[in-house]
């Protein structure tokens, strides 16, 4: 058997994975099972109530390591042999993980180095998963020997349809001894020299230039932000390095017909998901949320969105995702309404998901997650939630073939910069922000991104993301750029080209203030933006909340707020749209809109209330007529769309409410799936509470 050992994961080949798309012939929904957790041995019942539910696909073996491997190279698969070969028999598609997520505990006996280091000192306990250095050779040694043993055994399986890598891989704040020489190694690459180096981070700053690269101190308690930043960066390659890493082995042994993909999460910001993207046959995420009245489907929207993005609009799996309660204690015990479970598929299937699974198929007994049940209770019997997948398995069989590979095609895009939420993160403007740790510091993914997408998703408005390293403006005629506020002259030249060439920009504060390695550009802000934005500034504040003078976009007074950051404009060319109302600075522009070439920027010089950020969206759409009758449903009825395999249109409308809702069908005449209804253009329709309607629209279809 052949092994690698590696010093660091940055001399790793890439892979060559195109971008086709692996066609599903029907939905997938399944769950993720394991047997080896139950008190007793029931496999023929579970598979049993599986097929009586409709189940189609299980997600096995993720987190078993010390089972297939209970002894330093001592090999057991017989175990999970029955349940494949079962689940084969039963007609149910596998998805076999790579358990390399949780050490088995010889491993840490014998190698304790395989631990994480943390930053400012201490070290990782064996006792949870996902506790171990990514870039450590005696981890990699015994990761790669138990994957080749598994894909040696398993690659032929007829049952097995897909590989997951890993699980949830994160950088989990690695601060060990070789990763920081992987990391030195990186930067040697990068910037060639000392010297370099220091007049980039501008490290004679208090003194701290080094010499040679052995002077480059660790990153503990580093302040310097351009090695924050890069060091973040290297973070994410480490993270997409050893997640190809894992691919290219799996690849050796795999048949064309399986794929290959890992579970992401919809957090984002740790992950190069880029990178990772490029050796995943599609992307897959972990999507998890509130139930109740606290469900309202944005984080299957945004989850959806990105990772359908990531992957240039090619279609995702959902690996995890609620099934009754959740929480690694008993606090968030709320059990989904009547109708939840059933709408959460739908949720995700409108989004261009084509598998959806539970975590789990079973409550467990003992541990951590103890309280994070499955579909089926700690009693193991049928219930509520079991019958209601067996209604949506029942419906999906029936209707699925319709509903798979759905195509979205958007118009407009939210430009997301890992570079920025990073360095907001080491630099916060918000009050609550850590000036020393940036732990918890979130603002720009949990605020300013959230604040974009969540408006335009409870105005029915589809939506793209867009990222600096893929940066593709053109098929979009608005693009929102969430605070900018590192980037390279060469990216800011081309948002500015795309302006000019006719496109439409919805830009925020902080853009374009800092360049690619976190330096203060030594020109009036908004440095190379300038004459895009068509102002300067060279003063900004601080916040807590001031109203805008007149009310300019009819929000009211309680409403016609702008809080925390605020940038004093001076305008070049550009038209002011609004201004603080304040006994000092009321003279300045707190929102503009500029015409530069044949388009155009609205920047915003302050964080604004979410019902202003509304009405700025949708008189954008309103002045691009993009908006379409989708924008007449209103919040808490929701519609998404895209094109099936027939190439009709699917249209899904959601009612997130606890009462029934009446709308207007405003398109042509279609046939609702479900009930198997037809629909006339302005006919009235009924969704129940928590409930759907999902209605096909064909450009010649005909009665039957």
């Amino acid at each position: 058997m052949k092994f690698r050992l590696l010093l660091s994961l940055l001399f790793l080949l890439p892979l060559s994975a195109g971008e086709a798309q692996t066609r599903f012939d029907n939905i997938l929904y399944g769950v993720a099972y394991y047997h080896e957790y139950m008190p007793s041995d029931r496999l023929d019942e579970d598979i049993r109530l599986m097929k009586d539910a409709g189940i189609s696909v299980v997600r096995v073996g993720e987190s078993t390591w010390s089972l297939f491997e209970p002894r330093e190279g001592e090999f057991e698969f017989a175990w999970m042999d029955r349940i494949i070969d079962k689940m084969h028999a039963a007609g149910i598609k596998v998805i076999l993980g790579t358990p390399t997520y949780s050490i088995p505990a010889w491993l840490w006996n014998k190698h304790p180095e395989v631990l994480l280091s943390y930053q400012r000192g201490g070290s990782a306990y064996y006792g949870i998963r996902q506790n171990m250095n990514i870039t450590s050779p005696a981890y990699l040694f015994y990761c790669e020997r138990i994957i080749r043993k598994m894909m040696e055994h398993y690659a032929s399986h007829p049952g097995i349809v897909g590989f997951q890598v890993d699980n949830e891989t994160t950088s989990r704040d690695v601060n060990n001894y070789d990763f920081n020489v992987g990391f030195r190694s990186y930067l040697k690459n990068k910037f060639g020299t000392p010297e370099n180096l220091n007049k980039i981070w501008g490290l004679q700053y208090w003194g701290m230039n080094i010499d040679s690269w052995d002077e480059l101190a660790p990153r503990d308690g580093i302040t310097n932000t351009g090695y924050k930043l890069e060091w973040e960066r290297f973070n994410r390659k480490a993270v997409a390095d050893f997640l190809k890493w894992q691919s290219e082995i799996v690849r050796e042994y795999k048949r064309p017909d399986q794929f290959v993909m890992q579970c992401f999460m919809p957090s984002v910001q740790d992950v190069d998901q880029i990178e990772s993207s490029k050796y995943m046959d599609m992307m897959a995420v972990n999507v998890y949320h509130g139930q109740q009245d606290g469900l309202n489907g944005t984080e299957i929207a945004f989850a959806g969105d990105y990772f359908r993005s990531v992957k240039n609009g090619l279609n995702y799996l959902i690996t995890e995702t609620n099934a009754q309660t959740i929480g690694w204690n008993s606090r968030i015990q709320q059990p989904p309404y009547p109708g939840q479970l059933r709408q959460n598929v739908y949720a995700h299937l409108g989004s261009g998901a084509n598998m959806v699974e539970y975590w789990h198929w079973h409550s467990i007994h003992y541990g951590q997650e103890t309280y994070w049940k499955g579909v089926l209770s700690h009693d193991l019997q049928p219930n509520r939630a079991y019958t209601e997948v067996m209604k949506t398995a029942q419906e999906l069989k029936r209707i699925g073939k319709k509903l798979v590979n759905l195509k979205k095609e958007n118009k407009v895009a939210i430009l997301f910069s890992h570079d920025s939420n990073d360095a907001i993160n080491f630099m916060p403007f918000d009050q609550n922000g850590s000036a020393w740790e940036n732990n918890g510091n979130d603002f720009y993914r949990n605020n300013l991104v959230a604040q974009f997408h969540s408006i335009l998703y409870r105005n029915n408005i589809g939506v793209d993301f867009i990222f600096p390293e893929n940066t593709d403006f053109s098929k979009y005629k608005l693009v929102i750029i969430p605070s900018l506020y590192i980037a390279s002259d060469q990216l800011l030249n081309r948002i500015s080209d795309y302006v000019k060439n006719g496109g439409h920009v919805v830009m925020q504060f902080k853009s374009g203030f800092c360049d690619e390695n976190s330096m203060v550009r030594p020109v009036m802000a908004p440095g190379p933006l300038r004459e895009v934005c068509g102002f300067y500034y060279q003063e900004f504040t601080n916040f807590s909340s001031m109203s805008l003078k007149g009310d300019p976009f009819g929000v009211g007074a309680q409403d016609n707020k702008v809080n925390t950051w605020a940038e004093y404009l001076i305008c070049d060319k550009a038209e002011p749209l609004a201004f603080y109302d304040h006994p000092y600075f009321g003279d300045y522009p707190a929102i503009t809109r500029n015409n530069y070439g044949n388009g155009g920027l609205l920047y915003e010089a302050c964080l604004v209330s979410d019902a202003i950020q509304e009405k700025i969206i949708l008189n954008e759409l309103d002045k691009l007529n993009l908006k379409t009758p989708d924008q007449d449903i209103r919040w808490p009825l929701i519609t998404k769309s895209g094109r099936n395999d027939e190439n009709n249109q699917i249209r899904y409308y959601y009612n997130y409410s606890s009462k029934p809702l009446d709308f207007v069908y405003p398109y042509g005449e279609a046939k609702e799936l479900l009930s198997g209804e037809y629909v006339k253009n302005q006919q009235k329709l009924r969704i129940a509470p928590w409930d759907v309607l999902i209605i096909e629209e064909a450009g010649n279809q005909k009665r039957r």
